[in-house]
């Protein structure tokens, strides 16, 4: 059998500062330190958001502020945020991932300085607004980013740990923050998150670079996959082909693992801004610890998002088709999401309400980096960074409903508890029955083909 060393294009081979030129080991361990670093700025970015819900009760009584009212403040966040995503869809295949990352962490520093300066119910409407136009674009720029840093065999570990910042933001921050609120007050959180922002930005500038794997024939020159006269050129030419953004939203692989993503958005921010409200009004926790006890939901979700891309990536090593080893995968973890919110919220002692709670609503997240994958699958490598916003500028709108609907449910209960059971219940169910369908129905194969990007 011939052995077959790496190809490199004659550009890369003359020009050393191209990644493309360098050895694997050099190559890998650049991509590696990349993905880290994207890992610590989605958790700024997921401490950003959950911070409001770690200080909900100081804030709704120093500011007078009722639950409806506090609701809509809470999917404020999310009203530019799909908006975001799509004005940067056109920029997000031709603008270097760096430039833009640094940009939007920047923008999310200057959103918290409102709040501590002026401390009002329009200044939180403000910078929530701001705020969710900077982080809007981040999750897809990010997972397009850690994609060209690695082959396609290699992508779903990296690309989920980078995704599982959305989790550990919380894991880490939320006992921070909450020290931090009960030591010097809630406006003292905000101070620390635009400092943490800036440093993050300061180090970027010297660390990022954008990866080599731009297209599928780029890949099989850097990975030496298979001598030129070995490659199979209509099979190329079929997977970097232009293919209409309109044509992969109608296949039911794309609209299925979005769908499952909104309501898994939907109910990770449920649990983000009123979990720890639940907690301290309904359970009768302090405000610390009812946002140390959020943390749990996201450690598991931290693990759950590294194993089951973990499990993707062993299973398509041993062969198995990404129909069963990213879709079967996604509607397992979405059914299993919605059972265990149903199972808390009819639990009858308080400690088996928390541990159904944990797996329930910290599953959820770990939804996001199998749904980056399957959409992938949608569309070309050219086209994936604008196909990646505009699926997430849909998915992350779950986050702009489902905060303002929880308000009012609750706000009209008879009761707090009885308002928090009805919002729970509806979580629970919804995310149950996309991961019946999503089980049955994803079939990434069978899309590709009627797209024309297999042959």
């Amino acid at each position: 059998m011939a052995l077959h060393t790496p190809h490199r294009a004659p550009e890369a081979v003359a020009d050393p500062a191209n990644p493309a030129a360098w050895d694997a080991r050099r190559r890998s361990r650049r991509g590696w330190t990349i993905t880290v670093f994207l890992l610590v700025l989605m958790m700024i970015s997921w401490a950003d958001k959950a911070i409001l819900g770690i200080v909900a009760v100081p804030i709704m009584r120093d500011l007078g502020i009722t639950p409806q009212q506090f609701g809509l403040l809470g999917s404020a966040v999310f009203i530019l945020f799909g908006v975001a995503q799509l004005a940067a869809a056109p920029i997000a295949n031709k603008v270097s991932s760096k430039w833009i990352l640094l940009v939007l962490c920047l923008v999310w520093s200057v959103a918290q300085v409102p709040i501590f300066v002026f401390a009002s119910l329009p200044a939180l409407w403000f910078s929530r607004l701001l705020l969710g136009a900077g982080e809007g674009p981040l999750a897809p720029i990010t997972m397009h980013a850690v994609y060209k840093w690695f082959p396609s065999r290699k992508q779903a570990t990296p690309a989920a740990l980078a995704s599982s910042g959305v989790t550990l933001g919380i894991v880490v921050f939320a006992p921070v923050l909450a020290w931090i609120t009960a030591e010097f007050g809630w406006k003292s959180t905000f101070i620390f998150l635009a400092l943490i922002g800036v440093v993050w930005a300061a180090f970027w500038v010297f660390v990022g670079k954008e990866g080599p794997y731009t297209s599928m024939r780029a890949e099989r020159e850097i990975e030496g996959t298979a001598a030129a006269a070995d490659v199979d050129e209509q099979a190329l030419a079929a997977a970097d082909q232009q293919v209409s953004y309109w044509r992969s939203f109608a296949t039911p692989s794309w609209l299925l693992s979005v769908l499952a993503a909104f309501l898994a958005y939907w109910t990770f921010t449920v649990a983000m801004t009123w979990l720890p409200a639940y907690f301290e009004k309904v359970m009768g926790m302090s405000t610390q610890q009812a946002g140390s006890l959020i943390a749990l939901p996201a450690i598991w979700g931290a693990l759950a998002t590294v194993g089951l891309s973990w499990l993707t990536e062993l299973l398509a090593a041993r062969g198995i088709r990404s129909r069963y080893s990213r879709g079967l995968v996604l509607g397992g973890t979405a059914l299993f999401s919605g059972v265990m919110v149903l199972a808390g919220t009819m639990a009858d002692q308080p400690w088996l309400a928390i541990v159904c709670f944990m797996f329930g609503f910290g599953t959820a997240p770990s939804i996001f980096a199998l749904t980056y994958l399957v959409v992938a699958e949608t569309t070309s490598i050219g086209q994936r960074g604008a196909i990646l916003q505009i699926s997430n500028a849909i998915l992350t709108s779950g986050g702009l409903l489902a905060p303002a609907i929880v308000g009012f449910l609750v706000g009209a209960a008879a009761s707090p508890a009885a308002g928090y059971e009805s919002a729970f219940l509806l979580t629970g169910a919804m995310m149950l029955g996309i991961g019946v369908l999503s089980v049955l129905f994803i079939n990434q194969q069978r899309d590709r083909k009627r797209l024309g990007l297999d042959v």
